[in-house]
């Protein structure tokens, strides 16, 4: 990292680094109204290592980058084991940081633009839903389909699960995915594809950023489930 990064302006840093938004707002660090600001100053007032920061969002553009790459394998090679694994270790991971992340960023961009643009509050409740959803759903999955998954793998012959057979959990999972679908079209349709208004402040073009990096990442890892995982597991059992 060098000197020269931490006197760009945040506002400009999370321009050019989307990934830098979620940083930055857990520092506590102001992009929007205060855009103009160098890191190096907004650092300084936090007590905060500019070049700390800098490496924190390097490494979160690593993790993005890590969620891409797992498209590119060919899941129908690897264990059912390394699959759940992957999914917990990228798509959970980043569900988990950015849910809450965007919650405030949403509450922030409603309370300074829903005058303007009143369907702002639809889309605080559809992110409301999705993210009630998503949760336990998450949850769900790390504590009862996963390990059952992994625990039918390893066996390798019928496994008496207390829910019976493990379609029954995969097929509530499947119809949780479905609601999830629903609910990032909406919020496709309210944000009229994600588009920026001509009054957007960065912090409403950082949330419309955030929307389209959660509907790419939900697809990838919904598609993973459904198409790849789920089908293999009921295969297995069979």
């Amino acid at each position: 990292m060098t000197t020269t990064e931490s006197q760009v302006p945040v506002g400009q840093l999370v321009a050019e680094r989307p990934a830098a938004a979620a940083v930055l707002e857990r520092a506590g660090i102001d992009y929007c109204c205060s855009g103009k600001r160098t890191l190096a100053d907004a650092c300084r007032d936090k007590g905060i290592d500019a070049q700390q920061l800098l490496a924190e969002i390097a490494a979160e553009e690593e993790q993005a980058k890590l969620r891409d790459q797992g498209q590119h394998v060919n899941w129908l090679d690897r264990s059912l084991t390394e699959m759940c694994d992957h999914i917990e270790q990228t798509h959970h991971v980043y569900l988990k940081s950015e849910l809450p992340r965007l919650g405030e960023l949403i509450e922030k961009v409603v309370a300074a633009h829903a005058e303007r643009h009143p369907e702002l509050t639809e889309v605080r409740r559809t992110f409301a839903a999705l993210r009630a959803e998503l949760e336990p759903h998450m949850m769900k999955e790390e504590r009862v389909l996963f390990p059952a998954i992994r625990q039918l793998e390893q066996s390798r012959r019928a496994m008496a699960f207390p829910f019976g057979s493990i379609g029954n959990p995969i097929r509530v999972m499947m119809d949780e995915h479905d609601v999830a679908g629903d609910a990032l079209k909406q919020l496709r349709t309210l944000t009229g594809d994600f588009a920026a208004p001509e009054d957007a402040c960065n912090s409403y073009r950082a949330m419309l950023d955030a929307f389209k990096n959660l509907e790419s990442d939900l697809h990838q890892h919904i598609h993973k489930e459904n198409n790849i995982l789920f089908p293999r597991a009921l295969a297995l059992e069979a």
